[in-house]
């Protein structure tokens, strides 16, 4: 009776736990086998937007996500209209404005499936209108200011239409914009709306054997395949350096890139993978294939988080292109999503914009994610001892946490600390860092050790002479 009576109370209190207990989203990180392996919350949902928690019809289709101070701008586009929310201190969402037509030399014109909206530093919006085939400058009253159209330019096609999906404007007023159907990069306009260039193509990788194979295919048959062309961009940011993040959702080239203002691609890449997202998945529940990255959002410490639409996860990086945590995946859950769009950030929070479920979701940074954040921030003021400290705060939360290793590692390496670099390094298979430790320590040592070896290679090359000039003046005195 005694042992049932137990039973029954372990039962309920599991139960209750159940109820009460703050919901979690599965996290998860990479170790050096490319295996999964589960980790604390690094970001817990703290609010789930509905256009009838604003006050307002649903949201349909909404495509862009623009996040200024606490601002917050979204892309209704099925229901053609641009919404301005106000993120209160106490947690709350306000809607302050709805839009959904500007004046134009005194004529209504109504957006027709806007995508993006981006705020330039110095307040002005631009609105990439993309069915009406422009991008719209507007003052901060939403007025007109000028239109861009289709560019009178040779390297477009008379018979692709303008048909402009996300910007950015960075601190010279250029505008970048990524139009449907163009494969030659952004489109880079000036502080006028007059077209400058193509910025930052995606590079081509052709497959050896399909090349091969083309040539010595009929002119039909290679009519049927695939072009070896760059594919276009999903989405992009702007970071707070004035760098441009870009990513490719089609699989074929690097899936999140750095583009400077040449074009070239600055993202480090120090990981133990580059940065694709899931490194092992499978085949469940129709879902196939590699992370597919639909945004990516920049944070003010050199880490970018980046939204997969394959499976609807997250994938947060540090400056180094070291994976920190990812979670969140496909669903009807809280923390889930079903199409994912867009994603952008305010200060270290996340909101994430699902077009099917037409919802908006915040993310706000668990204990776990903040001190992860701290160590990082520790260790690039340069107080490395402090980062140290943090990571082994890490540590206690989740002992397989390889990062927080490593981050103890690099932290003694640039204290010169480099016995303890190679231990902590050597844990986590982490040979570069090891090398590099194990390098400046064979120099350290050989540095202080210099005195005695220049000692012993005195005694090797005098030890010698002397002893055959003791031997000969022994000998002497013997037959004296």
């Amino acid at each position: 009776m005694k042992k049932l009576f137990i039973f029954v109370v372990l039962i309920l209190s599991l139960f209750l736990y159940s109820l009460y207990a703050e919901p979690s989203n599965y996290t998860y990180n990479y170790d050096y086998w490319s295996e999964q392996v589960a980790s604390p919350d690094a970001y817990r949902v703290s609010a789930y937007i509905l256009g009838t928690t604003l006050g307002t019809e649903n949201f349909r289709d909404p495509q862009g996500l623009f996040i200024k101070d606490n601002r917050i701008y979204i892309c209704d586009s099925g229901n053609n209209r641009i919404l301005v929310l106000e993120a209160r201190e106490n947690g709350e969402h306000v809607l302050v404005s709805k839009v959904s037509s500007v004046m134009i030399d005194g004529v209504e014109s109504s957006f027709n499936y806007p995508m993006d909206i981006f705020e330039s530093r110095d307040g002005f919006l631009y609105v990439t209108d993309t069915n009406n085939h422009r991008v719209l400058k507007l003052d901060h009253n939403w007025n007109f200011v000028y239109a861009i159209h289709k560019p009178d330019d040779e390297s477009i096609d008379e018979n692709t239409e303008f048909l402009p999906v996300k910007l950015v404007v960075d601190f010279a007023n250029r505008i970048f914009v990524q139009v449907r159907n163009i494969n030659k990069g952004l489109m880079e306009f000036d502080s006028r709306g007059d077209f400058s260039e193509y910025m930052g193509a995606n590079k081509v990788y052709v497959n050896p054997i399909d090349y091969a194979w083309k040539l010595v295919s009929t002119q039909a048959q290679r009519a049927r395949m695939d072009l070896f062309i760059p594919t276009e961009y999903s989405n992009l940011c702007l970071d707070r350096d004035g760098f441009v993040y870009v990513t490719n959702s089609t699989g074929q080239t690097e899936p999140v890139r750095r583009l400077n203002a040449m074009g070239q691609d600055i993202l480090i890449r120090n990981g133990y993978e580059k940065p694709i997202g899931d490194l092992m998945f499978g085949n469940a529940g129709g879902i196939s294939g590699r992370s597919k990255f639909i945004d990516v959002a920049a944070m003010d410490n050199d880490s970018y988080a980046c939204f997969d639409r394959t499976r609807g996860r997250i994938f947060m990086y540090d400056f180094q292109g070291n994976l920190l945590y990812a979670f969140g995946s496909l669903g009807n859950r809280e923390g889930c999503f079903l199409q994912p769009v867009a994603l952008e950030r305010m200060g270290t929070s996340l909101y994430a914009l699902d077009s099917r479920a037409a919802s908006l979701t915040r993310f706000d940074l668990t204990l776990y994610g903040k001190k992860i954040n701290e160590a990082l921030d520790e260790y690039k003021a340069g107080r490395y001892e402090a980062s140290a400290a943090i990571w082994e705060e890490v540590l206690k939360m989740n002992g397989n946490y390889d990062l927080a290793y490593i981050g103890i590692g690099r932290a003694a390496l640039r204290q010169g600390e480099y016995l303890k670099a190679m231990k902590y390094y050597k844990l986590k298979h982490y040979r570069e860092g090891y090398g590099k430790a194990f390098q400046l320590y064979r120099k350290q040592w050989t540095e202080e050790n210099l005195w005695k070896m220049l000692l012993v290679l005195g005694v090797v090359l005098f030890a010698a002479p002397v002893v055959r000039t003791i031997i000969k003046i022994s000998k002497e005195i013997r037959e004296e």
